[in-house]
């Protein structure tokens, strides 16, 4: 069974730090590609970054510079460690993971597999 399950959200004031981490199973993890992304309400699903099948991290245009993806592939983990966090990041973040994904991988509606997401609320 393909499980994904993202921890590491909570409340946390602006300019705080969070590391989301993100624990794959129940399928090979380097046949993958896994990203994280984002949803607020009343806003489209934003990609953040993501791992390609290959091994390749990729970033949108609009890179956040205060948001790092890294993995590990010994874990089956990967993490989104996000710095300076501001009010305007409050959303859920979730996991996903696409079969042999590629380069896009920051593309929400071609991902497979979910997790519930974890909820980070950035308070003023």
């Amino acid at each position: 069974e393909v499980q994904l399950v993202e921890s590491g959200g909570g409340l946390v004031q602006a300019g705080g730090s969070l590391r989301l981490s993100c624990e794959a199973s129940g399928f090979a993890f380097d046949d993958y590609a896994i990203g994280w992304f984002r949803q607020a309400p009343g806003k489209e699903r934003e990609g953040l970054a993501c791992i390609s099948s290959d091994g390749t991290t990729y970033y949108p245009d609009s890179r956040k510079d205060r948001f790092t993806f890294s993995s590990d592939n010994a874990k089956n983990m990967v993490y989104l460690q996000m710095n300076s966090l501001r009010p305007e990041d409050t959303a859920v973040y979730y996991c996903a993971a696409d079969y042999l994904g590629g380069s896009n991988c920051l593309r929400y509606n071609g991902m497979d597999y979910w997790g519930k997401g974890t909820l980070v609320t950035v308070s003023s």
